[in-house]
């Protein structure tokens, strides 16, 4: 289920940096009308932030969430950044609630291209030629 994706974990995780950062800066480069929003929006940053330095692949800085657990946390993240505006009852700030939706959707469409799990290379045998990954 996770091996298809296009997208490599080295540019997921370089784009996990990227996604932080907006989230952070959002609310001051659109300037959000809401605190909630503002408030949501720079905790969903730092959780992005965490989560991509946490994940066991080459950005990270900790190595201790295993990608497929990544991949699990991006969904959920992403359906809450759609939900937000209508949980946290932001959906008069009409910038930030198409913030949130725009972002929730690019978070499951990245989560739905990565390559959470990475292919088994071919093992070699004793005789010198390769046999079939586990």
């Amino acid at each position: 289920m996770f091996k298809r994706g296009p997208i490599a974990p080295f540019v997921h995780g370089v784009l996990d940096y990227l996604l932080a950062a907006l989230l952070i800066a959002a609310p001051f480069l659109l300037s959000f009308d809401d605190d909630a929003a503002i408030a949501v929006s720079i905790v969903a940053g730092i959780a992005v932030l965490v989560l991509g330095a946490f994940t066991s692949w080459t950005t990270g800085i900790v190595k201790s969430i295993p990608p497929v657990a990544h991949a699990m946390l991006d969904y959920a993240l992403a359906a809450l950044l759609i939900a937000s505006p209508f949980l946290f009852g932001f959906t008069d700030d009409s910038g930030a609630t198409a913030f949130f939706v725009v972002v929730g959707v690019a978070g499951i469409l990245l989560a739905i291209a990565t390559r959470f799990v990475p292919d088994t290379a071919p093992r070699r045998t004793r005789r010198g030629t390769t046999a079939p990954a586990p």
